[in-house]
């Protein structure tokens, strides 16, 4: 799966939203009802790098593993980066993605996550916004 893959299925997924953060953020940042669960790294040296949410054990287990190292600033929530997201099965990579997505999900007020479950088709990704408050 190369990056273009990885943010169409990003996408795909029910009520994700995507925004372009500006410099100093330089990342495109994929939601759901205002919850992360990945972002795409726009900026160099790292550009096209992909962070996602885990489990505390997989954790564990995905840094452990060559290309795949602690998200800056978010290792501490469990997050992750993949270096190179071709260095990953896809299959693989798109159930952690699906994980990271329901667990941005679930922390939603239920009535919610009803409303982006019922709507059941994704929306467009977003032009460029510019972010006064950075990454929440």
């Amino acid at each position: 799966m190369d990056t273009r893959a990885l943010e169409a299925f990003c996408a795909r997924l029910p009520g994700a939203t995507s925004r372009a953060l500006d410099p100093p953020y330089n990342i495109l940042l994929y939601d759901v009802g205002g919850r992360q669960f990945a972002y795409f790294k726009l900026s160099e040296p790292e550009k096209w790098r992909f962070s996602f949410r885990t489990t505390p054990e997989r954790f564990l287990e995905l840094t452990g593993v060559a290309g795949i190292k602690p998200a800056r600033y978010l290792a501490r929530f469990h997050w992750v980066t993949v270096v190179d997201v071709r260095s990953v099965s896809a299959a693989y990579l798109r159930e952690l993605v699906e994980w990271s997505y329901r667990r941005a999900l679930a922390s939603l007020p239920k009535t919610k996550q009803a409303a982006l479950r019922a709507t059941g088709t994704p929306r467009q990704p977003v032009a460029r916004q510019r972010s006064r408050t950075g990454v929440t």
